[in-house]
This record gives C-alpha cells, structure tokens and sequence, in this order.
C-alpha cells in the first residue's frame, strides 16, 4: 500500500503512516477497552508512523513493551505503538481508510467481554497465542 494521512478527530494531530495491508486486528484486551471503550481497531502500519504535528500528541506508556498515542485536545485514540520496534497498529478511523479495509484479526479473545461479538469470521487469537508469536517472530529476526 502507499502512504497515507491520518489525523485525529480535531485535526490538532497529523500523522503519515504506511499500512501493510487493508486488513484491520481488532484487541479486544483490558487495556483497549478501557482506552476506547471497546476494541481497539487498527491497521499495521510496521515502523512507518510519522507525526507531523506533535504539540497535542500525548503517549501513554501502557506497558513495560508498549505505547498509546492519543489526541491530548479531542481525546482521539490514535495508535498502538511496539517500543522495542517501533512497530505502530494505527486506528483504521484515523488513517481514514476504513472504506477499503476488511476486519480479519481479533486478539486478547480470551479476554473479550460476552456483550459483543463480530458477524464476520476472523483469525483468532488469545493474549498467550499473540506473546508466543511475537517471541517466535523476535527470535526469527
């Protein structure tokens, strides 16, 4: 795919970023919804993440091993950024591509709530299942 521009809800935040795809993950762990207040859905966008303009940008270290960015004048919630790589799954509403994307991945299953659920058959994984690829992907580098 090429670069695109995201932004968040006020504009305060722009961003470029260069998805992998136009499949969307949806996390469905403790952590995003509370963030979001549901899934968090976003679009694998590797390394590539470029904020252009940083002033209302906030980050919220959410872990020993990740980052949330977010929109500290409109709230947006912008992406889900890896330290250690800098790999970025970007909310699919921000980049402004979700007419073009398809929902293909839910993680943290074993943590999502009973009250919804998909229509659409996805990949499957649980928080375990996403560790144990990270770690497998790490050590193949």
């Amino acid at each position: 795919m090429s670069e695109v521009q995201g932004t968040c809800l006020c504009g305060a935040v722009k961003f470029t970023a260069v998805p992998v795809s136009s499949e969307v993950g949806a996390c469905h762990c403790t952590t995003c919804r509370g963030w979001c207040s549901g899934p968090f859905m976003g679009i694998d966008c590797g390394a590539t993440l470029q904020v252009e303009q940083t002033d209302s940008l906030g980050v919220y270290n959410s872990s020993e091993w990740a980052e949330r960015g977010f929109c500290k004048t409109c709230g947006s919630s912008l992406f889900y950024r890896l330290k250690d790589s800098g790999q970025s799954f970007v909310s699919v509403e921000a980049l402004g591509v979700s007419g073009n994307a398809t929902l293909s991945d839910e993680v943290f299953v074993d943590e999502k709530p009973d009250y919804y659920a998909f229509a659409q058959a996805t990949r499957k994984m649980t928080g375990p299942e996403l560790f144990a690829l990270f770690q497998d992907q790490g050590e193949a580098k």
